[in-house]
């Protein structure tokens, strides 16, 4: 393309800037709620036919946009660097002597100062212990 495009609306009292805007925020929440749904919300496509849902999906949409960019902002780095960084904490069951032990894996000191940057505290090593 030579980066000319045609944007359409049916309010004619916008600019042409004020169109190409909605477009631009448009595509950018679409992309923050697919990158949602592949990390962790587990979402599967779905069809909106009433305008309870479509407006629930577009409530989603900018809730995602919001968590998104109020981390970048907190942690001064990118959503992917972010998400990087935290899938590598997780919660870890196991069994020993007839106990179920539940307890987070290792800290990076990158991991222990994004969390602080979003004023959360370390999560302890011990999460559970149970019969």
């Amino acid at each position: 393309m030579d980066g000319k495009y045609v944007l359409a609306t049916n309010d004619d009292t916008l600019s042409a800037e004020d169109v190409a805007l909605g477009y631009k925020g448009a595509l950018i929440i679409e992309g923050c709620f697919r990158r949602m749904k592949t990390t962790g919300l587990q979402a599967r496509p779905m069809f909106h036919w009433t305008a309870a849902r479509i407006e629930a999906h577009v409530k989603l949409c900018v809730l995602a946009l919001l968590i998104q960019r109020a981390a970048e902002i907190r942690a001064e780095d990118t959503w992917q660097n972010i998400h990087r960084l935290l899938q590598g904490l997780k919660a870890v069951k196991h069994w020993h002597a007839g106990k179920t032990i539940v307890q987070r894996t290792r800290l990076s000191p990158q991991q222990n100062m994004l969390l602080s940057s979003f004023g959360i505290p370390a999560p302890e090593k011990l999460l559970q212990v149970a019969d």
